[in-house]
């Protein structure tokens, strides 16, 4: 089963039961706008840097601007949207120099964490990782985004928790979920899978004990994840990407 990660990424949210009077119909509505945009960018329909006005919005959905607001508010905490006063709501476009930096703190606490991991953790351990990337590779195979961008991430974050060091876990849980929005939008799915091969090749290093092979590896992984982000996205519509939920 997939590990537990402190932060997890953000996911649509299920939809409540519709109920009577008019008060039940603002969260309906807002609800139903914000799976629509979180699916619209995790299906890449919707590209980092997209403008989200407002009033488009609310005609799509037949809403007002109200409900719309309240919807972008709620995406903005997930940090799937970012909104700027005068220039309004977009979604997310994490800079380039926030992720080299934070690749390079990764590099640096994930290093140690490796090396201490390869002479730790026990068989029962090695096995729990192994069914951790089954899950990995079957969510690759079935093309779901948002489901390998959080098992790919979860992966680092259950090596630091078997260690039991939790000051440590909690701190690469907070740097994988920047990078797992990062990759949300950017990774490939060739990428994706090319990502789970290596992590496989890690847990080969963690079962034979061989530590400078996993710390090899883990850099070589994490220099491969930053270099196969696609961080100059092309520009997408809003309508176009919205009108199948509206």
């Amino acid at each position: 089963m997939p590990s537990p990660i402190q932060k997890p990424l953000p996911q649509p949210r299920p939809r409540r039961p519709a109920r009577a009077g008019i008060a039940a119909e603002a969260p309906s509505s807002t609800q139903r706008i914000v799976e629509a945009i979180t699916a619209a960018i995790v299906e890449r329909r919707l590209m980092p840097g997209t403008k989200l006005a407002e009033q488009k919005i609310a005609d799509l959905f037949q809403v007002s601007r109200t409900i719309v607001r309240q919807a972008l508010n709620q995406l903005s905490r997930d940090r799937l949207v970012t909104l700027e006063p005068a220039r309004g709501a977009r979604v997310a476009r994490p800079s380039a120099d926030e992720a080299r930096q934070v690749f390079e703190v990764r590099r640096v606490l994930e290093a140690a964490m490796i090396r201490r991991a390869a002479g730790a953790l026990t068989p029962a351990q090695i096995a729990e990782l192994r069914r951790h990337l089954q899950h990995e590779q079957a969510a690759v195979q079935r093309a779901d985004v948002c489901g390998r961008t959080r098992l790919l991430a979860d992966f680092h974050v259950v090596i630091a928790r078997m260690l039991g060091n939790e000051v440590m876990a909690d701190m690469l849980a907070d740097l994988v979920t920047r990078c797992s929005l990062i990759a949300l939008m950017y990774q490939s799915a060739h990428s994706a899978g090319h990502s789970s091969d290596e992590h496989v090749a890690i847990v080969d290093a963690l079962e034979r004990r061989d530590a400078d092979a996993a710390a090899k590896l883990m850099q070589e992984h994490l220099d491969h994840v930053e270099r196969t982000l696609r961080l100059e996205p092309p520009e997408s519509d809003l309508a176009d990407a919205l009108l199948p939920f509206a």
